[in-house]
């Protein structure tokens, strides 16, 4: 299988979420700012996006959530995707409170197999030779 395109390095305002990738650890920041102390910030970015504040602390996710949405790609011509058959592209909301785009997987048919408030549990899927692995979720 093609490799997934990958993020370009460096990448300072996202590189500690792929180097936590590695480890298997999915993280997301909060802000350490008194006017918004443990606002979620996610998707990863160097402030918050609140307050505009540049203090923030990186946490660890339990890595589980609920799918929010979903879609169902039945085919896609980019050679990395192309032979995957139907996949699903979803918004899961990780019980931290963030909200993240990832796909289901290990369902028999993402028609049928997912559904809008399921609950769902991180799995990763290692990309290359262990540089990065992608957050993925399947049902709890």
């Amino acid at each position: 299988m093609t490799l997934r395109p990958q993020p370009r390095f460096p990448e300072p305002d996202t590189e500690p979420f792929w180097e936590a990738t590695k480890k298997k650890d999915l993280v997301y920041q909060t802000c350490d700012n008194a006017d918004c102390t443990d606002r979620v910030i996610f998707y990863p970015r160097a402030h918050c996006d609140t307050c505009g504040t540049l203090e923030t602390t990186w946490n660890t996710s339990k890595g589980e959530g609920v799918v929010y949405t979903y879609s169902v790609v039945m085919q896609s011509r980019h050679p990395a995707f192309k032979d995957l058959g139907p996949y699903a592209v979803a918004y899961v909301d990780l019980d931290e409170g963030f909200r993240m785009m990832t796909n289901i997987v290990n369902v028999d048919n993402p028609i049928t197999d997912i559904k809008i408030g399921m609950r769902v549990k991180v799995v990763w899927q290692e990309q290359g030779d262990g540089e990065i692995a992608l957050p993925m979720f399947e049902p709890a």
